[in-house]
């Protein structure tokens, strides 16, 4: 009786301490259909919106940056508190609705057990990997939901495309990220646009004198202040992996070592001799970058996750559960 009791508490003890730890089969009994329902959902929309992947992962960016892997950036504001989607770097911001879209149907077949947390993480994998028809990472479960969203969080949580390299290194240093995953999740700018405030001043008045910024190519200069007139419209937008904006790809590190960086964040990459190091190896070898991105989505996925008894599943994503 004393050995069954023993075995009782050992039993226990294992589950207590892995009810906090993400796993690739987190819903293996409770929801198994949760990824294919993911992946089904994500084909239709990407079919009809090839920026989608550009969308998910910069929600899933922004959303891990600010509280961590919480789902906070989905909730709508409530009252006179303006939740995270309402600061201006997440003004611009698409995809919530395929988010919405997911959470319905998963709500239809497993009830309040699939946080909008991991259906984040895994609409975000399966639109950057809907072309290759494969999964590009695999995505660990088990994240649950912030029930808090607050858009003064949002001020030097989130990279700014105006960081210098010290600073890019520090904010990601305290989400426990080192050189190496600022350099490849940078990558991430292979996707997507960006509008012309984010980057204007690069053209017109980088050291308040009326000058461009002497580390951006001037002859790309010349193209982008063609697109973007002075003073900045937010109406347009200008790819930010040239020629490439809608293919995942190691292109971004092309375009870099070409001093074609959007961003003063780009550029801020080859200031750093470890940094350009990195950047160069990249640019060389695509199959390096899809293997260094994964490692890298697997640690910036875990910023700060909630498991076990903490936060919540939504029923919802845009609102937490009443109550």
């Amino acid at each position: 009786m004393r050995a069954g009791y023993s075995i009782f508490l050992l039993i226990l003890s294992l589950t207590v301490c892995n009810a906090g730890k993400l796993s690739n089969t987190f819903y293996k009994n409770t929801c198994p259909q949760v990824e294919k329902i993911v992946r089904e959902i994500i084909q239709i929309h990407t079919r009809n919106n090839p920026s989608l992947g550009a969308q998910l992962i910069r929600m899933q960016f922004h959303d891990c940056f600010v509280r961590g892997c919480d789902a906070s950036v989905l909730l709508d504001t409530v009252s006179n508190s303006k939740a995270e989607k309402e600061a201006i770097p997440n003004q611009s911001l698409g995809g919530f609705d395929v988010i919405d879209d997911i959470k319905a149907a998963i709500e239809r077949v497993c009830p309040k057990v699939v946080s909008c947390a991991d259906i984040l993480a895994l609409a975000a994998r399966d639109a950057i990997s809907s072309p290759f028809k494969k999964s590009m990472w695999s995505v660990q479960l088990g994240r649950r939901d912030g029930r808090v969203s607050l858009a003064t969080e949002i001020s030097g949580n989130l990279p700014s495309p105006f960081a210098n390299f010290t600073s890019l290194v520090q904010l990601f240093k305290g989400k426990g990220l080192n050189v190496n995953d600022l350099v490849v999740l940078s990558g991430a700018h292979t996707l997507g646009d960006s509008r012309c405030g984010a980057f204007s001043r690069r053209l017109y008045n980088f050291t308040s004198k009326g000058d461009a910024d002497p580390s951006l190519d001037p002859t790309y200069a010349k193209i982008l202040r063609k697109k973007c007139p002075n003073p900045a419209s937010p109406a347009i937008t200008v790819e930010m992996d040239p020629g490439s904006s809608l293919s995942f790809d190691n292109h971004y590190y092309d375009i870099l070592l070409q001093k074609k960086g959007l961003f003063v964040s780009d550029a801020a990459l080859l200031t750093d001799k470890n940094s350009n190091k990195i950047v160069t190896r990249l640019q060389r070898s695509r199959s390096l970058f899809f293997t260094a991105f994964a490692k890298s989505m697997k640690k910036m996925a875990a910023i700060g996750v909630l498991t076990g008894n903490a936060g919540e599943i939504r029923q919802n994503c845009r609102v937490v559960n009443p109550g």
